[in-house]
């Protein structure tokens, strides 16, 4: 039976990707069939997943998904795999205040699945104080089984047999340590780290984490606190409904936050996924019946979009009769111009009125829960969804059109309206994970 355990830290920062993606990379190359999944709506960190294990990760949000969705993504990723390797966001219990369980923490998805947590723990700049941090995490919660821990950033064999034996004395094995090493840093940008398909020799560092891994870790023993994960076949579910038939998408390194679960409940639900790329001028393939522009890094490429002669005209042509819809940088990229870092204002499609800025920068980031306010390709008018916001950009003209949703935050507070609808074409900073009925439900 396939078996699961996550990986999880303290904090941010604390070396879970490195770590993940080493172990990821080496169980691979010794022949195990592993795959890869990110709690939390993190759509960076899965595409490195996916070149470590040549398997499409993905993600799982207490929050954003309703629990038919978990179920039917883990029973999925569970298929023809040996071991899953989750990794946790952020801190293993950090979340929203509220509701317990569903916070959109870590530790609600060990917790619902009984997932086992290997935590990692920088012990930068303490010693044996490790012990009370492992013991204050694997206690803080019954639900949740912290199995074992890894030690990072040790700087000597002394500072090992610390930290090490206070964290065996605090109850919990220690499955291995890594010394430091400047040397072994992905490369980041501002929302995260910089994209897989970006890194040309992602595969040489893959195989020295791998190499590192190996030589830092207890394997066996690390194996060994994996436990099968039963949730049986789950029916399949779709997080968010096609839009249509043949879905034209957007996909190239200025169009790549794209969730992998929402293309598998599309697949699953019969539709076709045509990709085009806009930076090499493609436009959306006719034969299709919608346009759907991911977010991604339009601000990093905004000279060439802005020249795609033939991307604009293909999409606006494809816009007079079929619905286009911009998540963030689609979002972008749809209205009438993009003021990028260096203060140049690039003109845009134009198919919405508003006008952005990556210029003056102000980040907006946290979970989202949008209403439609009238029907786009989204869905109808008064359904919900569920996701973020994560940019840096920001609005500076709003133009003339129609506002798309209505927006609350995490906690339930009304944000106002969002978004742009003109016509058949619809967009938002809001990225959708998963739909949820409608406002009144």
């Amino acid at each position: 039976m396939p078996k699961v355990l996550m990986i999880a830290a303290p904090r941010s920062g604390g070396g879970k990707t490195t770590v993940t993606l080493g172990l990821l990379a080496a169980l691979r190359e010794q022949g195990i069939r592993v795959r890869g999944a990110k709690t939390g709506p993190d759509y960076i960190d899965p595409a490195f997943h996916e070149t470590a294990t040549g398997m499409p990760s993905f993600n799982l949000d207490s929050w954003a998904m309703p629990s038919p969705v978990l179920e039917r993504l883990l029973s999925n990723a569970l298929q023809d795999t040996v071991l899953l390797i989750v990794e946790s966001a952020m801190g293993l219990f950090d979340g929203l205040m509220e509701p317990e369980g569903a916070r959109g923490a870590p530790s609600d998805i060990a917790g619902r699945f009984d997932i086992p947590v290997v935590l990692v723990i920088d012990v930068s700049g303490q010693g044996q104080s490790a012990g009370a941090v492992a013991h204050g995490f694997a206690t803080l919660n019954p639900h949740v089984r912290v199995a074992g821990v890894i030690l990072n950033q040790v700087a000597s064999v002394r500072h090992l047999t610390m930290a090490g034996g206070a964290v065996q004395a605090a109850g919990l094995p220690v499955l291995g340590a890594f010394m430091r090493d400047k040397t072994l840093v992905l490369p980041e940008r501002h929302l995260g780290l910089v994209q897989a398909r970006e890194q040309s020799e992602l595969q040489t560092v893959l195989h020295c984490l791998a190499d590192r891994t190996v030589k830092a870790l207890d394997m066996e023993a690390l194996l060994a606190v994996a436990k099968p994960l039963s949730v049986g076949s789950a029916p399949p579910v779709v997080a968010v409904p096609p839009p249509g038939q043949r879905i034209a998408l957007a996909d190239d390194a200025a169009f790549s936050f794209f969730y992998e679960h929402i293309a598998l409940g599309w697949r699953h639900a019969g539709a076709e996924i045509v990709p085009f790329s806009p930076l090499a001028d493609e436009s959306p393939d006719p034969s299709c019946d919608v346009c759907w522009l991911p977010g991604g890094y339009p601000e990093l490429h905004a000279g060439v979009l802005s020249s795609a002669r033939n991307f604009h005209d293909g999409l606006r042509s494809f816009a007079e009769s079929r619905p286009v819809h911009g998540e963030c940088g689609g979002f972008m990229v749809l209205g009438k111009a993009l003021e990028d870092a260096q203060g140049v204002l690039h003109p845009m499609t134009g198919l919405l009125g508003h006008v952005t800025s990556f210029a003056k920068r102000k980040i907006n980031l946290g979970y989202r829960e949008a209403v439609l306010r009238t029907s786009c390709a989204l869905g109808a008018a008064g359904t919900r969804f569920r996701g973020h916001e994560f940019h840096y950009a920001q609005v500076t003209d709003s133009g003339s059109d129609q506002p798309l949703v209505d927006l609350y935050d995490g906690t339930g507070k009304d944000l106002g309206a969002a978004g742009g609808r003109r016509g058949l074409v619809s967009g938002s900073y809001f990225h959708v994970m998963a739909e949820w009925g409608s406002r009144n439900d």
